[in-house]
């Protein structure tokens, strides 16, 4: 059984005020979905989910990881052992950006708040030490998440990316 996961989401930006659901709760609720599938025998954690802007995300882009480019999501561990059966005390954080969330949901037509729980679900994988840098990682994440969605009622997201579309890590 999976441990208890607490889960603080700080609205930074005001397009994800906007939102037609209470973006807040769709985070948690997608966070939670891959922490009760990814987590399996973790013991208790916490993760920090941020909903900021391109700004914020291209200026941590840029000092974390040499890309000064805004991108939908990047996850940042909190350091120590991860992987789907150990989860250090505190995760990590997750950082989605607005604008470039909403652009793709439109370009990919999808609801923000899908979207949105998508990369949630990513981010949490990369917390947990899932990775996508290989075909056969790639393939083993996007199955997990597929799955993971699939039970909060939200479509395959791999069906219609356009080209270029990429996850942030």
């Amino acid at each position: 059984m999976t441990g208890p996961l607490t889960i603080d989401v700080d609205i930074q930006a005001g397009g994800w005020r906007d939102a037609p659901d209470a973006i807040d709760e769709v985070a948690r609720r997608a966070v939670r979905a891959a922490w009760r599938d990814a987590g399996s025998g973790a013991r208790e954690a916490e993760v920090s989910i941020v909903l900021g802007d391109d700004a914020l995300v291209r200026r941590l882009n840029a000092a974390y990881r040499g890309h000064d480019k805004a991108t939908n999501v990047l996850s940042f561990p909190a350091g120590g052992e991860t992987g789907p059966d150990i989860a250090p005390r505190l995760l990590g954080d997750i950082v989605l950006a607005y604008e470039t969330v909403a652009r793709e949901a439109r370009e990919q037509g999808k609801s923000v708040p899908d979207h949105a729980a998508h990369l949630c679900v990513h981010g949490l994988l990369h917390l947990l030490g899932h990775d996508h840098q290989g075909d056969a990682d790639a393939v083993a994440m996007e199955a997990l998440e597929t799955a993971i969605l699939a039970e909060l009622g939200i479509a395959d997201p791999f069906l219609d990316i356009s080209p270029g579309v990429e996850q942030g890590a």
